[in-house]
């Protein structure tokens, strides 16, 4: 008899968290290493946050509480909802959970029965697809390229919907392209959904902050409170606020649903932190002028990075609307054989000849179901990220 439970084989550890264990490791062994690969903030979380847990400890904000969260911080978020998209939210449809992950998890398994299906646009973020098959359901891949902005289109999601489809999993800004929607484009997606009444939808909306050059994404629920009935609105403090490690993340969702996922976490982790759930009530409600500084420097780097890619012999790297990624093409690399004498015939391989020829750490496509490209986070500094598209410069001109 073996010990590992059976479902786990359908799942494998995030590629992301991989990379960066990987780039940590070389770095504890003394190479110059710049990692490019995680998902996470450079910047501090903001004062008036790490005040307002201080204070929380202060006042004995020290034990568990509901499940779902907090009253103030849920009400917090039925505020945030209603300031940033007009979505009017009852308390008892909003769930607080220990990071958007969770949000995801906690819907998914409520949700799926076995052969359920999930419609994935991609390239998608590296846990959507195993989430749901760790709910013994299906994930349906729908390839976005760049020539189509990496956007889902509405004949794409129609061709994809079929009997046994649950879910639609739409993450905007994405995680790993930067892609985001406005209300425009949303609109035809929309209409398809209104067609197919057994779909639910889950709108990851957690780099919704950080967007540039004056795009102004939009929420489905948003675009058409129709859907409301059957949406998750997720979001959360990491990316916005810096937040990471605080780990908060908040749904909106009809009744039924939310009460279904509140009873799962009930028998997982139950109630997220009360500090961080105090953290995160002023961050939704205090100022908020740290996102805009934050939101000024990511478009300066973003503009950089995309610059110094397109000038790489054999990458063609998209200009995104939002998040703090790139997501550059290197076929123009395949066939091609390294410095050091790796032979780059996959993605990945070019990822690895990167990080031990350069030292410079990013997460290949492949993770993101969609090959031929590879992620790297601008979430860093200035000099850190110069140095690293130097050094991809030098890489790709050094390929024979």
């Amino acid at each position: 008899m073996t010990l590992i439970a059976d479902r786990l084989n359908r799942i494998s550890p995030s590629l992301t968290i991989a990379m960066t264990t990987k780039a940590r490791a070389l770095k504890a062994a003394g190479k110059d290493v710049i990692g490019l690969a995680a998902g996470e903030p450079d910047f501090d979380t903001p004062r008036n946050v790490k005040d307002a847990a201080i204070a929380a400890i202060e006042r004995g904000e020290t034990k568990y509480t509901d499940v779902a969260g907090t009253p103030e911080l849920r009400d917090a978020v039925r505020l945030k909802f209603k300031r940033d998209h007009g979505i009017d939210y009852a308390r008892e449809e909003i769930l607080i959970a220990t990071g958007g992950k969770q949000v995801i998890f906690n819907a998914l398994l409520a949700t799926i029965n076995p052969g359920d299906e999930a419609i994935i646009p991609a390239p998608c973020w590296v846990s959507y697809p195993d989430i749901v098959s760790l709910a013994e359901g299906k994930p349906v891949i729908v390839p976005c390229g760049q020539n189509q902005g990496f956007k889902l289109r509405a004949e794409q999601l129609e061709a994809a919907i079929t009997p046994r489809t649950k879910w639609l999993i739409l993450n905007n800004p994405c995680n790993p392209t930067g892609a985001a929607y406005n209300a425009e484009e949303l609109r035809p997606l929309c209409d398809v959904l209104l067609r197919h009444p057994n779909v639910w939808i889950f709108s990851d909306d957690i780099y919704e902050k950080l967007t540039y050059d004056g795009f102004k994404p939009a929420t489905i629920v948003e675009v058409e409170p129709r859907l409301k009935s059957r949406t998750v609105t997720m979001n959360g403090c990491s990316k916005a606020y810096a937040m990471t490690g605080w780990r908060i993340g908040f749904a909106g969702a009809p009744v039924e649903l939310t009460k279904a996922m509140d009873k799962l976490q009930s028998q997982s982790t139950s109630n997220p932190s009360s500090i961080s759930q105090a953290a995160a009530v002023e961050a939704l409600t205090g100022p908020q002028d740290s996102i805009e500084e934050m939101r000024k420097v990511y478009q300066r780097r973003r503009d950089m990075v995309v610059s110094m890619l397109n000038e790489a012999p054999g990458l063609r790297c998209h200009k995104p609307e939002g998040a703090f990624y790139v997501f550059p093409d290197m076929h123009g690399c395949i066939g091609k054989t390294s410095a050091g004498g790796r032979k780059i015939e996959t993605d990945e391989d070019f990822v690895l000849a990167l990080l031990e020829e350069e030292g410079v750490a990013c997460v290949h496509g492949a993770a993101f179901m969609y090959p031929g490209h590879f992620r790297i986070s601008y979430a860093t500094d200035d000099a850190s990220l110069k140095e690293a598209c130097t050094r991809i410069q030098r890489f790709c001109r050094g390929l024979k």
